[in-house]
């Protein structure tokens, strides 16, 4: 029997394949990891461009006279004096302060807005929201189904989009229209989950041609389809948590270096009251020193003392050498040189995150 047979499928699952896509388990989903090499779809994305299929994650809609209310006591950051048609990053704690899940929340209206979720997270972020609404005229909908979502990313991402897209693409970071691309309705943000300028493309679920026609406007700029290793080689490079690694439900936003999306002067919010505590960790950037390679879950220590544990680590594509993120003990976060053990010590200095950006 096929091994993926059993796994959820995106509505590119045939596209993947029908391109040599090596698609694998990906928390309960069939996704390319790769199509050429890791290495090369993630120097397109930082040259040029690359297309990614994000269809796996989850959208929830809430809706109702105190959608906003609602999502302002649920989340760290503020959902009232929010404008229509932006994005705001934010995170569901629970009362410990610990992390449900790290979210993007668009607002397309008054009342009207879509919660976009991490896919691992989807069932249990809806059942999160649905369960905590008692009191508020708030109306909780998982919508996933419904959505495909293609993100573009790279340098020359706007130069593509914008010849195909039936309207003025958004200018803003952290922004979106509600437009057509070749055609297909459909909403255009600019966040981005690589380091570079890029845009998400959220479309009805059946527009299944979007990915190969984008992939032949793109040719002539270098863009390539690419898999979820290099989007996380992109993610890491610019420093941005991943949930399970740098933020979990023991790991609270303020120790991942989220403090940006808390506003604590915010008078209530589930886990604020945890939150307003001193962090006991903070997140850190290592570059090792010695040859080898960190991944998740390796010993940090100063001299004899263990000062915490890596969250992800890799090779840098784009900068050379080999960095880690670390969660350590909030008196070490300083100290400019740790070790990590990875079958042995391998010495390693504190940089500053993100290890890479476009503007530096």
């Amino acid at each position: 029997m096929d091994e993926l047979e059993h796994l959820k499928k995106t509505p590119f699952y045939g596209t993947h394949a029908a391109l040599g896509g090596k698609l694998i388990d990906f928390g309960g989903w069939a996704l390319p990891v790769q199509y050429s090499s890791i290495i090369e779809e993630h120097k397109a994305v930082r040259a040029g461009a690359g297309l990614f299929d994000v269809s796996h994650m989850g959208e929830i809609a809430v809706t109702g006279r105190d959608a906003a209310k609602f999502l302002h006591h649920m989340l760290t950051n503020d959902m009232l004096f929010f404008q229509q048609g932006r994005c705001r990053y934010a995170v569901l704690c629970y009362p410990d302060g610990g992390a449900v899940d790290d979210v993007i929340v668009y607002k397309r209206g008054d009342g009207d807005f879509l919660v976009v979720v991490n896919a691992a997270n989807t069932d249990k972020d809806f059942d999160w929201l649905r369960d905590s609404a008692a009191g508020f005229d708030a109306a909780i909908e998982n919508q996933s189904a419904a959505w495909a979502q293609l993100a573009l990313q790279g340098p020359r991402a706007q130069e593509i989009l914008a010849p195909l897209a039936g309207g003025p693409l958004p200018e803003k970071n952290y922004s979106f229209a509600q437009l057509k691309v070749l055609g297909v309705p459909a909403i255009v943000s600019r966040t981005g989950y690589t380091g570079e300028d890029g845009f998400e493309l959220y479309f009805p679920a059946s527009e299944t041609g979007l990915f190969d026609e984008l992939l032949r406007a793109g040719a002539p700029y270098g863009l390539l389809p690419c898999g979820l290793g290099a989007r996380d080689t992109l993610r890491f490079e610019a420093g941005m948590p991943l949930y399970g690694h740098e933020l979990s439900a023991s790991v609270t936003p303020i120790e991942a270096g989220l403090g940006f999306a808390v506003k604590l002067n915010k008078e209530e919010f589930i886990g604020r009251e945890a939150l307003l505590a001193p962090p006991a960790r903070k997140r850190i950037g290592l570059r090792l020193l010695d040859r080898g390679v960190a991944r998740g879950g390796e010993e940090v220590r100063l001299g004899d003392t263990v000062a915490g544990v890596t969250t992800s680590g890799a090779p840098s594509p784009t900068l050379s050498g080999n960095y880690a993120m670390a969660l350590v003990q909030s008196e070490y976060a300083a100290e400019p040189a740790l070790t990590v053990f990875v079958r042995r010590p391998l010495a390693a200095e504190n940089v500053p995150l993100p290890f890479y950006s476009r503007k530096k």
